[in-house]
């Protein structure tokens, strides 16, 4: 008996334990009419104006997310908080419920996966290299000997060691804390080469001093899904927000936005990143889904 009443206080301590783990986001947003969305400095998806200031598309995608929270929850007062997030820090502040929505530009893979949940696929990446115009780098091959940076925090560099054709290339790595300090390497010859996510490329060179002295070359490393963080196991609210997602890609918002940030000159310079709109990702939108980047890598 006295053993049965021991097991007994133990599974209510446990499940005690359970309970109090459970994430509810949506209940959190009702209590407090705040959500915080998570933002970065220096990306193609989400960046700085100044002043406490935030643009870019996965800046506006969240927008709408929370614009139809609003609706959905019946709550016209929502107030946004933005929280800046780096490579390092964002999936510690989803997992410690400092950010609700990290819309930054961050790659679904089994492994974070297993740290917070990602919403629905907003955009299908590809990893490369840029280095700069006058460079004769124009291949994985030629790196040996070489510089290399990317950003800490992402897995560029460990997908650039793992791709078939890095097979006895030895090169140097170096580390920026965000991806304008990574950038500035290559600027100022101390990389030679710099590898991250084509749209950040892209996005950096548009808004570079001079944006013809640099281009981007060679192999594409990994297809990788980028989509919106958020806290794990929340079930309702990761209902939710694929829904704004979904709904946003049937009704043309999506591509009306990726035109925006995309294909048109966007602030603060009134450049044209020009990045078109990849069949992978229209496929994303077409048949939403979560998928992390290993099942991209298994085609």
């Amino acid at each position: 008996m006295r053993n049965t009443i021991i097991v007994g206080a133990i599974a209510l301590l446990v499940t005690g334990h359970v309970r109090s783990q459970a994430v509810d986001t949506l209940a959190k947003i009702k209590s407090t009419s705040t959500i915080t969305m998570g933002v970065r400095d220096s990306t193609a998806f989400s960046y700085a104006l100044g002043e406490g200031k935030y643009t870019g598309f996965h800046y506006d995608v969240c927008t709408n997310i929370i614009r139809d929270l609003k609706a959905k929850l019946g709550l016209p007062n929502l107030q946004t908080r933005y929280q800046l997030v780096t490579s390092q820090n964002r999936i510690s502040l989803v997992k410690n419920g400092t950010v609700d929505l990290e819309c930054g530009a961050t790659t679904n893979n089994e492994a974070r996966q297993r740290e917070v949940t990602f919403a629905t696929t907003t955009y299908v990446e590809q990893v490369r290299m840029a280095v700069r115009a006058d460079s004769p780098i124009t291949s994985i091959r030629e790196l040996n000997g070489k510089t290399v940076v990317t950003t800490t925090g992402t897995t560029s560099v460990q997908t650039l060691r793992k791709h078939e054709r890095s097979s006895g290339v030895d090169f140097k790595e170096l580390f920026g804390k965000d991806h304008s300090e990574s950038f500035l390497m290559l600027e100022q010859g101390r990389a030679d080469a710099y590898v991250i996510d084509s749209s950040t490329l892209a996005s950096l060179i548009a808004k570079s001093k001079s944006p013809k002295d640099y281009k981007i070359v060679g192999e594409i490393l990994s297809t990788e899904p980028i989509a919106i963080m958020i806290p794990k196991d929340d079930s309702a609210f990761k209902a939710a927000v694929d829904e704004s997602i979904k709904n946003q890609a049937q009704s043309g918002e999506l591509e009306k936005l990726w035109v925006k940030w995309f294909l048109t000159p966007i602030p603060p310079n009134n450049i044209v990143i020009n990045l078109p709109l990849s069949a992978a990702t229209k496929n994303a939108w077409q048949n939403p889904n979560d998928k992390p980047a290993e099942a991209y890598a298994a085609k």
